[in-house]
């Protein structure tokens, strides 16, 4: 399977270009969960869109993983991003299952569905005894995210400045 083209029911994913800049400053519109990101919130939407899509960019030359743009099937509508990010966590390499979407497109079962996809993206590819997800503490709605898609709180930690709990699934691969 092709890490950069994927596609679930409802959904298709695809690599992120410095075209989709414009579109993801909508992220950042009355977005109350901007805070759980560890990000400079200081900074003008439009330069924290395009930091966004650039680190992705680079994420894909040096580690072959990243956010993918995440877009509904049926309309081309770009409505998010979802992918593996590669971590070092308590001096581990780590594997992370993250996504985030438009503040329009919360509660429609999308965050799960993108997981999940991602998370059987990860079970069929990678070569990790586990994934993991980077929530902090307060983020009730990721964390619901993360059971759905068969994830425990593995240990808590500071990531970015924020009390986190790290979710993750280990991998039984049989194959």
């Amino acid at each position: 399977m092709d890490y950069f083209y994927q596609e679930s029911d409802r959904l298709k994913f695809r690599k992120l270009t410095k075209k989709d800049i414009s579109s993801w400053i909508e992220f950042f519109d009355d977005n109350d969960r901007l805070h759980f990101l560890g990000m400079d919130l200081s900074k003008e939407k439009q330069e924290l869109a395009s930091e966004w899509i650039n680190v992705q960019l680079t994420r894909y030359e040096k580690q072959g993983f990243g956010h993918l743009a995440i877009e509904i099937k049926s309309t081309n509508e770009f409505i998010g991003m979802g992918g593996i990010l590669p971590r070092i966590l308590k001096e581990k390499n780590e594997y992370e299952i993250a996504y985030s979407l438009k503040p329009k497109y919360w509660g429609k079962g999308y965050g799960t569905e993108i997981a999940k996809q991602i998370k059987e993206f990860g079970l069929k590819n990678i070569e990790t005894d586990r994934l993991i997800s980077i929530i902090d503490t307060r983020n009730i709605q990721s964390a619901n995210v993360a059971k759905k898609n068969g994830m425990k709180v593995l240990f808590e930690t500071e990531y970015l400045g924020m009390e986190v709990e790290v979710f993750g699934v280990y991998l039984n691969k049989t194959e």
